[in-house]
């Protein structure tokens, strides 16, 4: 995810030219999982892949729900969280489609994104994600004093993550606490303060964290070849296929630990451990569908069953709450 320096495309480490890609790499499927339509909000929607906020969503409304449990919640502070959240998560991807834009012109798979095909400019893109990010902060505003104070930092490492791939092979992890803010930010949303156990949100944070690092690892299967051949990093070719899908199975057993840590913590009953049960079989299952050597089916419904893992544990702790 490098950022380019006006000119060409450049080497992620060392600001070259970037290498041609290997003629004997595996056919690469184009991206899908976009709204159809050609209007500016379908583009900018497309941009950020706008409809899969449902699926990290879930887990910033689990620290609404763990917070629910000791200070009263209103719709007023869930609608802020939502509106927060969403304008966070555009920011995040926004910039780094901004940074990636002239990396991801030269993949076949990642090509026919809204930059590289021309239907956003990067002016539009930079507008988009500057009004996101005011959004963001105004909502961290309306709830508390501490969300508007952590909210600077927050916006900073989102960001930040476009760079991570130009000097570090772990940008999954990263990415992965990136994500692990949301529900650490809704139960600050409800309850103003930080947790108590502390360590309560700093096991979600962990669960989240490993979640969706093992879950970027699988991602970045798809991209092996052509990051090796434009020098950019990633797990998968520090450690290869194997090695990187091994790193993925600890990653995911270690969020299931974590979910289980966070419900003791928190004290939620049957219910919420049956939403993780469900969500460890599904993890479960996707670990079965890939093998060095085959990522035949590490296509869109593997990944959209794997943001089912936030809805069923979520649907859990919402139950344990109402029932």
């Amino acid at each position: 995810m490098a950022l380019d320096n006006g000119g060409g495309q450049s080497d992620r480490r060392t600001g070259g030219p970037s290498a041609p890609l290997p003629s004997d790499r595996p056919t690469v499927r184009p991206e899908g999982q976009t709204l159809a339509g050609a209007s500016l909000f379908v583009r900018y929607a497309n941009l950020v892949r706008l409809p899969h906020t449902v699926f990290a969503l879930p887990f910033a409304l689990l620290g609404v729900i763990a917070a629910s449990h000791h200070f009263p919640v209103g719709w007023r502070t869930v609608a802020l969280v939502v509106l927060a959240f969403t304008a966070a998560r555009f920011v995040a991807m926004g910039v780094n489609r901004i940074a990636d834009r002239r990396i991801d012109a030269a993949n076949p798979r990642t090509r026919d994104r809204e930059l590289p095909a021309g239907r956003l400019t990067s002016g539009q893109a930079w507008i988009a994600v500057v009004v996101a990010a005011a959004v963001f902060v105004w909502a961290a505003y309306a709830l508390n004093p501490l969300c508007f104070a952590l909210s600077p930092l927050a916006l900073l490492w989102v960001s930040a993550y476009s760079l991570t791939k130009r000097f570090t092979h772990w940008s999954h992890l990263w990415l992965g606490f990136s994500l692990a803010i949301a529900p650490a930010g809704g139960y600050v949303a409800v309850a103003g303060t930080w947790s108590e156990p502390w360590w309560l949100l700093w096991m979600m944070a962990l669960a989240v964290t490993c979640w969706v690092g093992g879950f970027d690892v699988f991602y970045a299967l798809q991209d092996e070849a052509f990051d090796r051949a434009f020098g950019l990093r990633s797990a998968v070719v520090r450690l290869g296929q194997a090695r990187s899908i091994l790193f993925a199975k600890v990653l995911h057993g270690v969020a299931v630990l974590a979910l289980l840590g966070f419900g003791w913590g928190a004290h939620l009953g049957a219910w919420y451990y049956a939403g993780v049960a469900v969500g460890a079989a599904v993890l479960a299952w996707e670990h079965q569908l890939v093998k060095p050597g085959d990522l035949s089916r590490l296509n869109a419904a593997f990944f959209n069953a794997n943001g089912v893992v936030s809805v069923v544990v979520f649907l859990g702790a919402l139950l344990d709450r109402i029932v």
